[in-house]
């Protein structure tokens, strides 16, 4: 695995910037959380109803880079490329959920609370119902 400025594998960094791409091959790049899987892959978690998730249907590709809450990329870093598949149940989804919330502790619950709030009056929208399983080259 790539490894930061600090250091650390890409699944020991705090935030990660994960980018994705459109039908119209835009990368579309966002900061997530991250935690390591078994067998070298990493997991991440979204929302079955985000752009994220609807653009990992469409193309699995994926590349990360640590970055800051905001996705700005962390100097010194290089980018990494895998493929994502997106999970809502099992033991690789409640690896991800599990250890997410191990790793991130009360910032979940503030996170979903801040989620819920921007999505007051617009719908239906889900917190963090779908992991995403990657796996890098080699």
């Amino acid at each position: 695995m790539t490894v930061s400025n600090a250091g650390q594998t890409i699944s020991q960094v705090k935030y990660v910037s994960v980018s994705t791409v459109r039908k119209t091959g835009v990368a579309v790049a966002t900061a997530t959380w991250i935690v390591p899987l078994d067998g070298g892959r990493l997991g991440i978690l979204t929302s079955s109803a985000s752009g994220k998730a609807k653009r990992l249907r469409n193309n699995p590709s994926v590349t990360l880079q640590p970055s800051d809450v905001r996705g700005q990329i962390k100097a010194s870093t290089t980018p990494v490329t895998g493929t994502a598949q997106l999970v809502n149940a099992g033991p690789d989804f409640e690896a991800i959920t599990s250890k997410v919330k191990a790793k991130y502790g009360l910032m979940v619950p503030i996170s979903r609370l801040a989620d819920g709030l921007r999505h007051l009056g617009k719908g239906p929208f889900p917190y963090a119902d779908t992991g995403v399983v990657i796996t890098l080259p080699g």
